[in-house]
């Protein structure tokens, strides 16, 4: 339970973060540095947190990236610390690799490569080579080829989009896609009922699902067998989303003509047809920049008025300060939660003037704007409340 000291907030950056993000932190609030006795907040990219004991005094972590597999989300939220990341901020630099893995494989750029490596400058014969061996690499052309696309967020609505512009064919499929994604997909996708059919009917696949339990090895043996023969299979998702083996097995018995993919594994190495690249997604200096400006932003925004935006834990929160006094308190989504913390703040003495309360799955968030000053017995006594698993005092700083 936290009630607000004169000291700057402290934020620990475990990862090379872009300064044009780190620079949003006001010098006289916040102390940024790699190193921190007493952090509010972590910033990192792809630093594993697992293993690491984060500091009680964290408040929030912030990935500038999407993915948080590398962050223990779930032992944050028992702390009722919120955990955000940059959705859609390296959708462009990621769609943009996509249709370069596409290319690739479509004119069978990568062996096309090594053979011209292989013959050496020096070859006195090098232009009859090259002439000769080139036959071997024909390729095809992307229009009037289908592109079946599985998850379509901000990620799979680019790449469809950039697709139908290149004049191929795009069938999508994903059941949970938002409202927001629904409006911003082209009109000439094709819905798929299930990933059977997008399997079955296409050409290439590119895969942008998140790595959870339900979507782990979601590419298999058994659904795999369905794809027409030298269907190419492009993975920018998660590494666990595709079960590597049944990968291998495919390109072996020509199901599949390549498997593209962002992430080098031991079991892919050396297999024919497997093109990996160094986990290059998000590795623009535009996309750095813009995961870093969003997360700093969400990232102070909470520490400052208690505010959420794209947490993966916590509902999205807004509420306009009407007071310069505000209770932020993070609980298990149960019944009477609202009830109890009212009649504390009441017996307190302070009367509420705007309250707003949210839930996301097993987490509610309740911001309280109070007319005056709350004390510290206030914070403890709403900390003691069954189910309440953090209380922060916000007011406005000077």
């Amino acid at each position: 339970m936290s009630m607000p000291e004169r000291r700057p907030f402290e934020i620990l950056v475990l990862n090379n973060i872009a300064q044009v993000g780190l620079k949003r932190f006001p010098a006289e609030r916040y102390h940024v540095a790699k190193e921190a006795v007493h952090p509010d907040a972590i910033l990192l990219r792809s630093q594993d947190l697992h293993a690491m004991k984060i500091p009680a005094s964290v408040v929030a972590i912030g990935r500038a990236g999407a993915g948080t597999n590398n962050i223990p989300v779930k032992a944050m939220s028992e702390r009722g610390a919120p955990v955000f990341n940059a959705p859609g901020a390296n959708a462009n630099a990621v769609k943009e690799l996509v249709l370069a893995g596409m290319l690739i494989s479509a004119r069978n750029l990568a062996p096309a490569l090594e053979f011209v490596r292989a013959i050496g400058s020096d070859d006195a014969a090098l232009a009859q080579r090259v002439e000769e061996g080139k036959k071997q690499f024909a390729g095809i052309e992307l229009p009037q080829h289908t592109l079946g696309v599985i998850g379509l967020g901000k990620i799979g609505c680019l790449v469809a989009d950039a697709a139908i512009k290149l004049g191929m064919n795009v069938l999508g499929y994903d059941p949970e896609i938002t409202v927001e994604a629904a409006w911003s997909l082209p009109a000439q996708v094709k819905k798929a009922h299930t990933i059977d059919e997008v399997l079955k009917a296409s050409h290439f696949i590119t895969l942008h699902v998140p790595l959870a339990p339900q979507t782990r090895n979601l590419v298999n043996a058994k659904n795999l067998d369905l794809v027409r023969p030298g269907t190419i299979l492009l993975n920018f998702s998660r590494e666990g989303i595709v079960d590597s083996d049944a990968v291998v097995q495919a390109l072996a018995a020509h199901k599949l003509k390549y498997y593209v993919t962002d992430f080098p594994e031991a079991r892919l190495a050396g297999a024919p047809g497997v093109i990996a690249l160094p986990h290059l997604g998000a590795s623009t200096r535009e996309a750095e920049d813009n995961c870093a400006v969003m997360v700093v932003d969400q990232v102070r925004e909470y520490l400052e008025n208690g505010n959420v935006a794209n947490a993966v834990n916590f509902p999205d929160m807004s509420m306009p300060r009407e007071s310069p006094f505000r209770v932020a308190i993070a609980n298990a989504n149960v019944p009477n939660m609202v009830a109890q913390i009212s009649t504390v703040i009441a017996k307190a003495g302070l009367n509420i003037h705007n309250m707003l309360n949210k839930s996301k799955g097993e987490m509610a968030y309740t911001l309280v704007d109070v007319d005056s000053a709350a004390t510290r017995e206030l914070v403890a006594q709403l900390g003691k409340i069954d189910g309440v698993l953090s209380v922060r005092y916000l007011p406005v700083r000077d």
